[in-house]
């Protein structure tokens, strides 16, 4: 398999209303950002395993103070020890 495009996608009515919709909307996370009048950048920092903690730390920053506005943290984050 070189590609895959996804269609079509269709949620039963009763599994939609399960979800309740976020805690806050949009707005709160500009406003605790202090970002306006474009979208939210962000990104995962990759290799998820085989990262010091000092070498993760340097990514986030690399990142950020290039123009993204956030980090997400990936399931396994860096070595750790346990």
């Amino acid at each position: 398999l070189r590609a895959l495009r996804l269609e079509d996608l269709r949620i039963p009515v009763a599994y939609v209303k399960t979800f309740q919709g976020p805690p806050h909307g949009i707005q709160v996370e500009r406003d605790k950002l202090n970002k306006y009048g474009r979208p939210l950048l962000g990104c995962t920092i990759k290799p998820k395993l085989g990262l010091s903690a000092k070498n993760y730390g340097r990514a986030v920053y690399e990142v950020l103070r290039g123009g993204l506005d956030f980090t997400k943290d990936d399931e396994n984050v860096n070595s750790q020890p346990f």
